[in-house]
């Protein structure tokens, strides 16, 4: 008799749901209390003043501060609302909230040490330069489009917001700075957990209840297996300083399937879908979704004459 491809069981649910949560709220945690500090105690424009002046080089440099300031995917959307506020482009946003969960050296130690033997240093460095590249080459296609499309309307206010508000609390007493830091981080927590949690439920429903052997036929073909790699990415939401781990078992998929999982994932999953929300506009994180896929879809098949 044939498996069912869905069976919900509420204690697999449970399991992967708690998991999820508590794997992801420390790092939102660290990311609102960063957020609260950014609001208080970082300048206005002062960001823009440390980039370099042409908007490509500048998306490039965003694209690597992870090496400087790790983040995980789940903690780096409060820092970016922030850092758009006082003044970073949104192109160059963009390419850090990208880049840093991948290009970051905890990233990388990690997906050395899940690929030993399987050709690690090679593998470690085509996930950290691809997702280098996935990131700044999508905050060059964000800097042609017009801020409206991309933020959505109260982070405009708050831009708009920052700019008059130039001298910030400069003149507060610090015990004061302090408070204010702490209240505007709890409030980006609160904001910021609402979309996690919905998404984390989504991810858990899906990694649990969807039979994964359904994937399995599909490792014969790059075609079919990368795309399908980089679908159980985004269902599974795995947290970037681990899920080399998890790549690492799926030995009957090619190398290149196993790429496209590792830089997707960190870039988009069910519960970075609804975390993003709290950010951009709907339509624009489909189109960034859609586009991820499609882009890193095409460029690992490319590299399937690459043998690791």
């Amino acid at each position: 008799m044939n498996q069912p491809w869905f069976s919900f069981s509420l204690p697999d649910f449970s399991y992967a749901f708690l998991s999820v949560l508590l794997e992801g709220v420390p790092f939102i945690l660290l990311g609102t209390l960063m957020s609260g500090l950014i609001d208080q105690f970082l300048p206005a424009r002062v960001m823009t003043r440390f980039l370099p002046r042409s908007p490509f080089a500048g998306v490039c440099v965003s694209a690597l501060l992870g090496l400087v300031f790790p983040m995980c995917e789940c903690g780096i959307v409060p820092v970016i609302r922030r850092l758009i506020a006082k003044g970073l482009p949104v192109s160059n946003a963009v390419a850090y909230m990208l880049a840093a969960p991948i290009v970051n050296p905890i990233t990388a130690l990690s997906t050395y040490a899940a690929f030993r033997g399987q050709g690690a240093a090679e593998f470690t460095v085509l996930r950290l330069g691809l997702g280098f590249f996935i990131a700044a080459l999508a905050g060059i296609a964000v800097y042609n489009l017009s801020i409206g499309s991309v933020l959505k309307k109260e982070i405009l206010e708050s831009v708009a917001l920052g700019s008059a508000n130039a001298g910030g609390g400069g003149g507060a007493p610090l015990s004061r700075r302090l408070v204010a830091a702490m209240d505007a981080g709890v409030r980006d927590f609160l904001d910021v957990m609402l979309y996690f949690i919905v998404g984390a439920a989504a991810a858990s429903v899906f990694g649990t209840a969807v039979d994964q052997s359904l994937f399995l036929p599909l490792a014969l073909h790059d075609w079919l297996a990368v795309p399908s790699m980089m679908a159980l990415a985004g269902i599974l939401a795995l947290c970037s300083s681990s899920d080399a781990f998890v790549a690492a078992t799926f030995v009957s998929f090619p190398a290149v399937a196993k790429l496209a999982f590792l830089v997707f994932g960190p870039m988009m999953d069910l519960k970075l879908v609804f975390i993003y929300a709290a950010v951009f506009r709907r339509r624009f994180v489909f189109g960034l979704a859609v586009g991820l896929f499609v882009l890193i879809g095409l460029i690992c098949v490319r590299l399937s004459v690459i043998t690791l």
